[in-house]
């Protein structure tokens, strides 16, 4: 007889990839999941990144929809191995959606995206209207 170290967090994330509904387009039952994103100020710019390790680039759609910037993709699992014989499946997998309601400020038009080393990037320029300009206080 061999003995088994039981583990309840094991059972767990089993009981819970079992629930939970598989992501569209995907044949694991892992769900859905969502990149981590930073959103800051740089210069005259509103700038996006999105940590997307694993998925390739043409895997990645950007639109502007209704004045929501639409960051689509999907994030394919490696077959090198099957599930029955791994120990721990911790990685998330499949199709990934996240929008973001984009201020009247930006210039849609001039949207730019880059990705290198899984980060995406989205430079969201600031329209001329919303630019800081310095105001000159003259005598009268």
């Amino acid at each position: 007889m061999t003995l088994v170290r039981w583990d309840p967090f094991r059972d767990l994330l089993n009981l819970h990839h079992r629930f939970a509904a598989p992501s569209a387009g995907s044949n694991d039952a892992f769900g859905t999941w969502a990149p981590a994103v930073d959103i800051f100020e740089r210069g005259d710019d509103l700038v996006i990144r999105a940590e997307v390790p694993g998925v390739e680039k043409n895997e990645i759609d950007i639109s502007v929809e209704d004045n929501r910037l639409v960051i689509k993709g999907e994030r394919k699992r490696e077959k090198e191995f099957d599930e029955e014989n791994a120990y721990r499946l911790e990685r998330s997998f499949g199709a990934f959606t996240r929008s973001f309601q984009l201020p009247k400020t930006v210039e849609a038009a001039k949207i730019v995206a880059s990705y290198h080393s899984g980060v995406l990037e989205i430079v969201l320029p600031k329209a001329d209207v919303a630019k800081t300009r310095k105001i000159e206080v003259t005598a009268a």
